[in-house]
């Protein structure tokens, strides 16, 4: 069905939209993780070469898909043939999930943003216990982020078996979050046109901001020197590429039918092409721009932690050995604890297990990802800066920027298919269809507020997308070049864009992208297979640390629900079309 006109208004709204949508927070806490979990700066070696494979071949590729056949992922797919319906509708699937779950983020967000106003931040310090004559124990064992994050938060349970009740106050959030992504979407994916520009731009003005003071502070040096020193020992890890693979699969939203649907609503002869690349390389310039911020603050904040550390240990011998005030430093404390040991070994030998073994080198290599750097480590850091309320509204503003640009994308998928269907558009109105699949979302949303909320919220993140995504996104490849037809592909691409593509995009398209996508898929169920039973992180308030976890029977029947009902759908989908021509050809040939 063609559309009766282009959405954007020009090109450059096009490519913001993209931006948009496909530099999410994927950017700004899981790449930084990678980079200090698989060598620093020598990761990126297998991410841009992962980025030239795979990245911007089936980025390409999906955006040409939808300028040329002018429809969301169902129609689309469906046109290059009807047995392949079940691939868009797998995609719609997927991005369903993803929504559920996606929006919460955007509450947390909403949720720091409003306690970002207090003075001191909330999670400054640990509050009193009831009697106030110290603080609250929870708090003690762990920090007081982690405190604000788990407790006051969430209010977290201690597994996932206890679901406990909504949790009212983050429940308005969701609704506030969900509010505003409808009022963003209101008109269909149309009204996203006005929005994409303050979702894509707005975070670069933040995230300078954070990079000019993030290099002031004390020990930021530390943190770049840890991110650009390369531990090319890592190249030889087989899970650095892949999880570089997945990181370029992921930060660029392929296979989820958003790229296709914002490509849907282009001009004919847009140069698809020469936004592949754009978005690309901006996607990929904005991971390590982002984590050359965040290993500063990494930076910022291990030093903080190690020169704390020294100054307890300090503090602790001059109380035990009545030292003078001076006498201890933090460059002559290990030769000083030498000394005392052999001055004073039987009293040494007592104090011992009090003393901590203060590294740098530790803090830095304490990794962290997801929601815990996000909320925990970033808040942090921004509770010893200076004006730290200020810089606290701007970071988790900006988070809420990120976590929105990515919901209109999630939401243009679904809502693109769904406004082609000819009985829905003529049925219902734009506005009416929007506010019914936020409705959805946001009940079920509701879910991830209760106390047992962030477990289901893990489950959701860690299993609803990836092998789906792979299957999607390999079908898709397979279906252009070997369906479809490569070189026939290659005739509509020269009437878009003015020319045939290269013998690089042929070969990627062809060879290198299934092969890769192939690699990845055998990878993670082999990882699967070996893992045994899988398990979670569980908060532990006696502890105030987390702890290991086996996932209960029924947690395991969801996740293999949550795999299955999407990547089924390509199969069944297929099924469905041979089942309803074999009747049509019975019936033909009764009735002849």
């Amino acid at each position: 069905m063609e559309k009766s006109r282009p959405l954007w208004d020009n090109p450059l709204q096009f490519v913001f939209a993209c931006i948009s949508y496909a530099v999410g927070l994927g950017n700004v806490w899981r790449f930084p993780y990678l980079c200090q979990m698989y060598g620093g700066g020598g990761f990126l070696i297998p991410y841009l070469i992962m980025l030239i494979v795979e990245g911007m071949p089936l980025l390409f590729l999906e955006l040409a898909v939808g300028q040329h056949m002018r429809q969301g992922s169902i129609g689309a797919w469906k046109t290059i043939s009807p047995y392949l319906s079940g691939v868009g509708v797998a995609s719609v699937v997927v991005s369903f999930f993803l929504s559920m779950y996606y929006n919460v983020i955007n509450a947390w967000a909403f949720w720091y943003l409003f306690h970002s106003f207090q003075n001191p931040l909330p999670w400054a310090a640990c509050p009193l216990n009831s009697n106030h004559t110290g603080y609250i124990e929870e708090c003690e064992k762990a920090s007081s982020t982690q405190y604000f994050w788990y407790r006051k938060t969430l209010n977290i349970s201690p597994s996932i078996e206890e679901n406990g009740s909504i949790q009212w106050e983050q429940a308005m959030c969701l609704i506030l979050a969900w509010l505003m992504v409808y009022l963003c979407i209101l008109r269909g994916t149309e009204s996203t046109g006005k929005v994409v520009y303050l979702t894509a731009s707005l975070p670069y003005l933040v995230l300078l901001i954070y990079l000019i003071k993030a290099l002031t502070l004390h020990g930021a040096v530390n943190g770049l020197v840890y991110m650009f020193t390369p531990k090319l020992e890592q190249l030889a890890n087989p899970k650095a590429w892949i999880n570089a693979a997945t990181q370029i699969f992921f930060s660029l939203g392929l296979g989820f039918g958003s790229l296709i649907a914002f490509a849907s609503y282009n001009e004919p002869n847009n140069n698809c092409e020469r936004h592949a690349i754009i978005v690309s390389l901006i996607n990929s310039s904005t991971s390590i721009f982002a984590s050359i911020v965040t290993f500063s603050i990494y930076g910022f904040k291990a030093t903080f932690n190690y020169e704390n550390c020294l100054n307890k240990v300090i503090l602790l011998l001059m109380n035990a050995f009545d030292l003078e005030e001076g006498f201890l430093t933090a460059d002559n404390l290990n030769h000083m604890k030498e000394q005392l040991m052999v001055t004073y070994p039987n009293e040494y030998v007592k104090l011992l297990p009090q003393i901590k073994n203060c590294s740098l080198e530790a803090e830095l290599d304490t990794a962290v990802q997801g929601t815990g750097l996000a909320f925990i480590v970033y808040s942090e850091a921004i509770k010893n800066m200076e004006v730290s309320q200020l810089y606290s509204v701007l970071y988790f503003f900006m988070l809420l920027m990120l976590g929105i640009g990515s919901m209109l994308g999630n939401t243009a998928a679904i809502l693109t298919p769904l406004t082609d269907s000819k009985f829905l558009s003529t049925h219902l109105p734009k506005e009416v269809i929007s506010g019914i699949v936020c409705f959805i979302n946001c009940i079920v949303g509701l879910t991830f507020t209760m106390k047992a909320g962030n477990y289901w919220f893990d489950i959701f993140n860690d299993y609803a997308a990836t092998l789906s995504l792979l299957l999607i996104v390999l079908v898709e490849t397979i279906a252009v070049c070997y369906v479809y037809g490569l070189r026939r592909f290659e005739e509509d691409l020269h009437l878009m864009i003015g020319h045939k593509p290269s013998w690089y995009w042929k070969i990627m398209w062809a060879f290198a992208s299934p092969l890769l996508i192939i690699s990845l898929f055998i990878f993670y169920i082999t990882d699967y297979i070996l893992t045994g039973t899988l398990q979670y992180q569980a908060w532990d308030a006696t502890q105030g640390q987390l702890v290991t976890k086996d996932y209960p029977s029924y947690a395991l029947a969801v996740i293999g629900l949550l795999v299955a009902s999407s990547t089924m759908c390509i199969p069944l989908g297929a099924l469905a079309i041979f089942i309803k021509r074999r009747l049509k050809r019975e019936h033909r040939s009764t009735v002849a």
